[in-house]
Formats: C-alpha cells, structure tokens, sequence
C-alpha cells in the first residue's frame, strides 16, 4: 500500500494539462487533472460514453455545456455529477494556480452510479475499487 498526496508531484511547467489516472477497474476509473489555465479547444465537446463525478480540490474553473447552453463556475470543493454524453467542454481555469481536479468516471451499470440521484454511493465506490 502505497500513500500519495494529490496536492504534490505538480510540475512546474504544463504546457499541457496534467492526466493521470489513479486507479480503474472495468467500469471504474479516477483520474488527478491538473490545469493551469488551460482550457479545452475551441471547438471540442467531450460526450463520453460513461457518468463523470468532477470534484474540483484547488483552483477555479469553468466547465461550459452545449444542452442546456449554460456555464458552471466550480471553486475550491465544489463537485457535481456530469452524466454520459452531457456534452461539455473546459472553458477556463486559473492561471495564476494550478487547478486540481478529483475525476471518477462509471459506467451506467455500475453499482456505484444512481441515476435516480444523479449520485455516486462512496460506499459502493470503495468496495469497487478493491477489485484492483
């Protein structure tokens, strides 16, 4: 068992945005991002086939949808659950701070995804990530 600081081991330097994934089973994965005042293309929309919980731990960001045409501001601890192909694209981050995010992406069967709640059980996601 190794103990890692998602808040350590951050370039400097990114003259890319930072992804790197934690762990994953078959329908789950988390991931660290870090920004640093980037920003997806212009014309890019992720519509990604699995549920996305977005947990922002540093920084400010923007994330702008296509349907409903609106934009979320997400400050320090803020997260919402962005579900499958809910085409959405990163409009700004910080660029004075590097911007962490926490991501879990799981499929719509997975056991740890509630679509009546449009939540994700913590329980149901720690017994799925003991599977690795």
């Amino acid at each position: 068992m190794k103990i890692t600081n998602l808040f350590e081991d951050i370039p400097a330097d990114l003259p890319e945005e930072l992804i790197e994934v934690i762990a994953s089973t078959k329908n789950v994965r988390i991931e660290r991002i870090v920004s640093h005042g980037h920003t997806s293309p212009e014309d890019f929309w992720y519509d990604q086939d699995q549920n996305e919980f977005v947990l922002l731990l540093k920084g400010k960001a923007e994330l702008e949808f296509s349907d409903p045409d609106k934009v979320i501001v997400l400050n320090e601890g803020d997260s919402l659950i962005i579900p499958a192909h809910q085409r959405h694209r990163v409009c700004w981050t910080n660029p004075e701070i590097a911007t962490i995010w926490l991501v879990v992406y799981s499929d719509q069967s997975s056991l740890i995804y509630s679509k009546e709640s449009n939540s994700i059980d913590p329980l149901m996601l720690c017994r799925k990530m003991k599977e690795i």
